[in-house]
């Protein structure tokens, strides 16, 4: 049974996530009594509303997988060298239907779980835009010019997970330390058929499994939660007093506009779902849709929430190799679609 063993050792003063929360609680409390705080407040309860779903889905699934998917399964798909390791990422993330906050705890939770780091990497990239559902959203809004978003999407988590395995394997980049090394006569299917041959349906069973999912989801918001609720802080203090002239106005489709479409994008990321009309928006007014595909990936690849969660959980120089290598890549793509489409 999955236990909960940072709640019980972590006094509750002492819990990262509910000191951020008390934090931001204070703000808002504040603003009711302070004009100058009520922008912050309404930006916040903006943020909050689009992503407080995907946040609950992706730490109930992680809570599922801490609970349900032992750790050598994950060790066996997803820690391998090889670059098929990278690809079934890439196809994971494709059908994890989740925004990038809630990707944000399903990643950590495949790391614990064994993942390699650089399929944990590819995994991060590729699921917020090149999942399913936000395919079909971007096409709604972009037409086929989408699936130049997508298919971008697609080759830079596919291009950034190899180089990872190559800095790897150079020892530039840390090891997950939770990998284990399943039997070799292992499969995943017969281990399947055996645990569902001895497994049976009862209230205790069924009390168990909730309790589980429950403190796997706990132990991963322990981990994760305090990181995105500062995310949420300070893009709601961006979303609150940086000017609206300032996307129109500095944001067209030229290189300088690429630069500060990527700052303004690491300050305000949202959500995948939150993110794409804003993205629209960007192109409807600058018809730059190079500029829309760096405002959806800089959410990944620049912000302070994911960066902060891989040098806290992963690895500090997974971290810092993280922007150095997809940076390019999306400032490169960026170019090509702002000449050539």
């Amino acid at each position: 049974m999955a236990k909960c063993p940072a709640c019980a050792k972590t006094p509750f003063y002492k819990n990262k996530s509910i000191i951020v929360t008390a934090v931001l609680s204070l703000l808002i409390l504040s603003s009711y009594l302070l004009p100058l705080l009520e922008p912050f407040r309404k930006s916040f309860f903006m943020y909050f509303k689009t992503i407080w779903w995907a946040i609950l889905l992706g730490f109930f699934l992680g809570g599922a997988i801490d609970h349900y998917v032992p750790r050598e399964y994950v060790s066996y798909m997803l820690a391998n060298r090889g670059k098929k390791t990278i690809f079934y990422s890439v196809i994971l993330g494709f059908f994890m239907s989740a925004c990038s906050h809630g990707i944000l705890a399903l990643s950590i939770e495949l790391h614990k779980k064994g993942a390699s780091n650089p399929a944990v990497v590819a995994f991060l990239l590729a699921s917020p835009w090149a999942n399913l559902t936000i395919t079909i959203m971007l096409i709604g809004f972009f037409g086929l010019k989408a699936l130049f978003i997508i298919i971008s999407a697609i080759l830079i988590a596919i291009i950034t997970g190899l180089i990872f395995q190559l800095l790897e394997k150079k020892g530039l980049i840390e090891k997950n330390e939770n990998i284990i090394a399943p039997e070799k006569d292992f499969s995943i299917i017969k281990d399947v058929k055996k645990r569902l041959a001895g497994y049976r349906i009862s209230i205790e069973t069924f009390r168990s499994d909730i309790k589980g999912v429950f403190n796997g989801a706990v132990s991963l918001g322990n981990m994760v939660l305090w990181w995105i609720l500062i995310g949420m802080g300070i893009a709601s203090l961006a979303g609150a007093y940086i000017p609206p002239d300032v996307f129109s106005n500095y944001m067209g489709p030229t290189f300088t506009g690429l630069i500060v479409t990527l700052i303004v994008a690491t300050l305000i990321e949202v959500c995948s779902e939150g993110s794409a009309p804003m993205a629209f928006e960007i192109f409807r007014q600058t018809r730059a849709l190079g500029n829309s595909f760096v405002f959806l990936m800089a959410g990944v690849v620049t912000d302070y929430t994911e960066i902060g969660l891989l040098w806290h959980n992963v690895g500090k120089r997974v971290a810092v190799w993280l922007p150095i290598v997809t940076v390019p890549q999306v400032i490169i793509l960026g170019i090509i679609a702002n000449n050539f489409l």
